[in-house]
């Protein structure tokens, strides 16, 4: 818990938004010494700046911006953009969150001098006594509990993560303290698009970047040519509206083939697998085990899923206990042990 650290210099990244405002304000009252800063990511980001700055002079702390978008650019929308290429379904906040907002933001802290940094996520690091290391653990806020964006973060970097409103239960206790210190943000929105794609039309954006709609075949699983499909990039699995195909029954999209350029489909049943492989994993927490019973997450807002994680060979393969829906290429694969974050990794 935050009361429980030494208090230090903390670079606290500020996007302009109400939670990282809240956590400026707790902080300070905490003793902590602060430095406000906004990563500058993309083009369209003076709103963000000027918020942030409003409420650092309210808050009189110093406010700073650094100019990340090479760094965003190369790891975030490039990923991106390549991901789509594969006929894979990114998440491009885990890859921000693991390149730059806890990894250039925290070697941009030890340029200040600072002992911590801090972002407004919902998220809790505690020293666990077993482990005899900090962890990252679920927030009490369990509705907008943001762990499952945060495992790719390394975990030598965790003794210097401070997550402010880790003991907040919802996010109408943090608009209440942005209303006690008249905070200019308190009724701003939080913001549900993609960063660089404000309008959530990433179709337009990927052919902006020079993405081409190369059309193929609507097969189903038995391989029956059902029509023709517009670009790989206009569908992801699960995906029933939108097909433009009639047939007996409704449709879904199971798989996408980057090779033959084949959107594959078939019936709602044949969503569901128990078993998938997870590639870039990185773990948070000590490994004594190559096969472990955990609780897994494949998307953000999925129930956690009792599974078995084995090793095989760079990858670990995950078992469900129950069959899962979904399961999409791209898309993060997170592993819990209880409240905390064993760690995670992208489906293959």
């Amino acid at each position: 818990m935050i009361q429980n650290r030494k208090k230090g210099k903390v670079l606290l990244g500020m996007s302009g938004g109400v939670d990282s405002s809240v956590a400026a304000v707790l902080l300070k009252e905490k003793g902590f010494e602060v430095i406000g800063t906004t990563m500058q990511l993309w083009e369209n980001v003076q709103g963000t700046v000027e918020d942030a700055k409003k409420v650092c002079e309210k808050l009189e702390i110093p406010h700073h911006v650094i100019d990340c978008t090479k760094e965003f650019r190369t790891h975030v929308v490039e990923n991106f953009i390549e991901c789509y290429t594969c006929a894979k379904t990114p998440n491009p906040c885990v890859e921000c969150n693991q390149y730059l907002k806890f990894g250039a933001f925290y070697e941009e802290a030890k340029k200040l001098g600072c002992e911590y940094i801090a972002t407004g996520h919902y998220a809790k690091i505690e020293y666990e006594e077993t482990y005899g290391t900090y962890v990252m653990k679920k927030s009490q806020a369990k509705e907008k509990d943001q762990t499952y964006f945060l495992y790719g973060i390394k975990k030598e970097i965790l003794p210097h993560v401070l997550f402010p409103l880790e003991e907040l239960k919802d996010k109408e206790q943090v608009r209440k303290i942005a209303e006690e210190y008249d905070l200019s943000v308190v009724h701003k929105k939080d913001s549900q698009e993609i960063c660089f794609i404000p309008d959530n039309d990433y179709v337009s954006f990927l052919k902006k970047e020079g993405q081409k709609e190369k059309q193929g075949n609507i097969v189903l699983k038995n391989g029956t040519i059902l029509g023709k499909h517009k670009g790989l990039m206009h569908y992801t699995v699960g995906q029933r509206k939108g097909l433009g195909i009639a047939y007996e029954k409704p449709l879904y999209v199971i798989s996408l083939n980057a090779e033959t350029k084949e959107v594959i489909v078939g019936e709602e049943a044949d969503l569901y697998q128990t078993t998938l492989l997870a590639t870039n994993v990185n773990f948070l927490l000590p490994i004594f085990s190559t096969e472990m019973n955990v609780t897994v997450k494949i998307r953000y807002r999925a129930k956690e899923a009792q599974a078995t994680i084995k090793k095989q060979e760079e990858n670990w393969l995950v078992t469900f206990k129950e069959p899962q829906r979904a399961i999409t290429p791209g898309q993060s694969v997170v592993f819990y042990i209880g409240d905390m974050v064993l760690g995670g990794g992208i489906i293959k």
